[in-house]
């Protein structure tokens, strides 16, 4: 049966890689870090100290909009929620971290 398989015939073997390759897998390695921290971790923390800030110094009378689009002004300020008034009789009470942005005075009136 050893003339449908042809026999195989082990080749020498290559030498082995030395240490000579090893320095360009290290730069490649800390610049791939380097443009993540860059490109991803540090604007996404900026964004986050941001929203902090903004939620923290939240106070009554501010004209603020929701994650989900809803503008109003802020009339009572709790630990983790606001009630914001969207009309002369309409009162929402929402989580602080839902707000998206603070609006400058007077925005609500002119829309």
């Amino acid at each position: 049966m050893s003339f449908l398989i042809p026999a195989a015939y082990a080749q020498e073997a290559a030498p082995a890689a030395g240490p000579a390759g090893t320095g360009f897998e290290w730069v490649f390695l800390i610049g791939f870090l380097v443009i993540f921290y860059l490109m991803i971790w540090r604007p996404q923390a900026k964004r986050a100290k941001e929203h902090k800030n903004l939620i923290g110094g939240l106070q009554k009378g501010d004209e603020v909009v929701t994650s989900g689009g809803i503008a109003g002004k802020v009339v009572k300020v709790a630990d983790d929620f606001v009630v914001i008034e969207v009309s002369d009789t309409v009162e929402l009470k929402i989580q602080k971290v839902a707000i998206a942005a603070t609006l400058p005075k007077g925005t609500l009136k002119a829309i």
